[in-house]
C-alpha cells in the first residue's frame, strides 16, 4: 500500500512539473509574432526592435509576420485561432486588441480569447500634414479645414482605429470637417502623403520621426501633455491653441488562450528584462514612446487594463455609429 501511494504522488507531482518542464525547454524552434499591419508602421517598426532583443535572451529567432486589413482584426483573428504553444505572439495596440472590439462582429473575444503577457509601452499622436499643403501651425491648419470643408482628406489605419477616433474627436473640437481615407495600416497611408494623395494624418509619433527629419513633411502639434525629447522643437496640442486635446496608444503583447502558464511568465519575464534594458529604453525615447512602469507591466495589469479601456470606448464607438467596411 505504501509503494503504491509512493508512485501515486511521484506521478501527481509529474504532472505537476510537466508544465514547468516545458517552460524551461521553451523556445525549441523559432516563434512567429504577428503583426496585424503591413510592414512599415509604427506597430511593425517596433515589433522588429523588440524580436531582436527577444531573439538574444530566447536563443530562438522571433520572426515578423505582417497581416493586415480591418484595423487589425484579421492579424488578430489569425493569431487567436493559433496552436496555444508560445510559438505564436500577437503584438498590437489599443486599436487592434481594444477598440475593434467595439466596432466589428468579431468571431473572437478580444477579452478572453487571448492571453496577456505584458504591457509595453504608449505614446502620443502627432498631426502632420503633407508638404504641400497651405497651413503652417496648429492655427493655420485649423483656419484651412474651417475655409475647406469636406475638401481636406486624412488618412488613417483602418475605420474605428486611433486616428479614426482622434480625428472625429478633433472635427468636433475645432468645428472642422474633412474626409476620412481608410487604409490598411498606417505604412500605406504614409506613402499616400507623401505622394500628396492626402492632406494630413493623426496617428502615433514614431511613424513620422524619419519623415519630419527629412522634412518631408509638416509637424502641426503632439496630442500628449508634454513635448517629446526626441522631438522638442514640436508644440503639444495644448501650446498650439487647441487646449486640452489629449490623444495615445498604447502597445501590448499577447498569446492564444490556454497557453500554458509558465510560458506566458516566460514570456513576460522575457519582456521585462528587456524593457529594463537601457539601450531599449534609449531607442524607445527615440521613437517617442514611454515604456510602460514596471510595477505595471505584469499580465493582470494589462488584463485589467484592456478591460477599463473596452469599458470607457466601446460605448463611445458604438454611440458615434461608426460602421465597419
Amino acid at each position: 500500500m505504501r509503494k503504491l501511494l509512493t508512485v501515486m504522488v511521484a506521478a501527481l507531482l509529474g504532472l505537476g512539473c510537466t508544465g514547468i518542464a516545458a517552460a524551461e525547454v521553451y523556445p525549441t524552434h523559432p516563434v512567429t509574432m504577428i503583426v496585424p499591419f503591413p510592414a512599415g508602421g509604427a506597430t511593425d517598426t517596433l515589433a522588429r526592435f523588440l524580436a531582436e532583443q527577444m531573439r538574444a535572451i530566447l536563443g530562438q529567432p522571433v520572426i515578423i509576420e505582417n497581416i493586415g486589413g480591418a484595423a487589425g482584426s484579421i492579424g488578430v483573428g489569425r493569431a487567436v485561432r493559433s496552436p496555444a504553444d508560445g510559438y505564436t505572439l500577437s503584438i498590437g495596440t489599443s486599436t487592434t486588441h481594444m477598440l475593434t472590439g467595439g466596432l466589428y462582429a468579431l468571431q473572437f473575444d478580444l477579452l478572453k480569447d487571448l492571453e496577456p503577457v505584458i504591457q509595453i509601452g504608449s505614446e502620443p499622436l502627432l498631426i502632420v500634414g503633407k508638404k504641400s499643403l497651405p497651413a503652417n501651425d496648429l492655427k493655420g491648419l485649423i483656419g484651412y479645414l474651417k475655409a475647406n470643408p469636406d475638401k481636406a482628406s486624412v488618412g488613417i489605419a483602418g475605420v474605428g482605429a486611433t486616428g479614426h477616433l482622434t480625428g472625429i474627436s478633433f472635427q468636433k473640437e475645432t468645428g472642422t470637417k474633412f474626409q476620412f481615407v481608410p487604409y490598411r495600416g498606417n505604412g500605406p497611408a504614409m506613402q499616400d502623403l507623401l505622394a500628396g494623395n492626402i492632406d494630413f494624418m493623426i496617428e502615433p509619433s514614431s511613424n513620422f520621426k524619419s519623415l519630419v527629419a527629412a522634412g518631408s513633411v509638416k509637424p502641426f502639434a503632439i496630442t500628449g501633455r508634454t513635448r517629446l525629447p526626441s522631438s522638442p522643437d514640436i508644440p503639444t496640442a495644448d501650446e498650439a491653441g487647441l487646449p486640452g486635446f489629449f490623444a495615445s496608444l498604447w502597445y501590448g503583447l499577447w498569446v492564444p488562450r490556454d497557453t500554458p502558464k509558465e510560458i506566458v511568465a516566460k514570456l513576460n519575464a522575457v519582456m521585462m528584462q528587456v524593457l529594463a534594458d537601457s539601450p531599449v529604453q534609449k531607442r524607445f525615447e527615440e521613437l517617442g514612446i514611454q515604456v510602460t512602469p514596471a510595477a505595471q507591466q505584469s499580465p493582470e495589469a494589462l488584463r485589467a487594463f484592456q478591460k477599463a479601456e473596452a469599458d470607457r470606448w466601446w460605448p463611445i464607438i458604438r454611440a458615434s455609429n461608426l460602421k465597419a467596411e
